[in-house]
């Protein structure tokens, strides 16, 4: 049985909450990333992503210099331990359809990597194809009511 410390990456940048929107933006720019992992210290508080920028800070008129990355990440974060089964982990994935999962210690939800789906296909293959497919599956936008 494969475990989540075996397949995560270690070295993860993070952003403070205090930091910019803008400097988020940069960082998901330099990192080539789409999300970055919100810490106060070492505890993971929230991941913010660049949809998070887009939706929450620019469609709402915030600027990206006076608005702190604390305003717009999202708090209800899914995470893992690194001793969890890889398996599991995917499957959970799968449910909730996302793509990478902070992997946090148990005792004091201090962020010690980051697993993601392509951390998955490389060193784990098995159950990857199903978990791809609930990931990837369509849904529906979110258009307003005609009146």
């Amino acid at each position: 049985m494969q475990t989540i410390s075996e397949v995560m990456t270690r070295d993860v940048h993070t952003i403070s909450p205090d930091e910019t929107v803008r400097r988020a933006a940069q960082l998901m720019d330099e990192l080539n990333v789409g999300s970055i992992p919100v810490c106060d210290g070492p505890k993971l508080v929230g991941m913010i992503t660049d949809r998070d920028i887009t939706v929450r800070a620019t469609a709402a008129g915030m600027g990206p210099e006076s608005t702190r990355v604390g305003d717009v990440m999202s708090t209800d974060v899914r995470t893992c331990y690194s001793t969890q089964n890889v398996d599991e982990v995917l499957s959970q994935m799968g449910d909730v359809q996302i793509r990478r999962v902070p992997v946090v210690d148990q005792a004091s939800h201090s962020l010690v990597g980051i697993v993601s789906l392509g951390d998955m296909a490389t060193k784990h293959s098995a159950g990857i194809d199903h978990a791809l497919e609930e990931i990837s599956s369509p849904s529906e936008p979110d258009r307003p009511q005609a009146h």
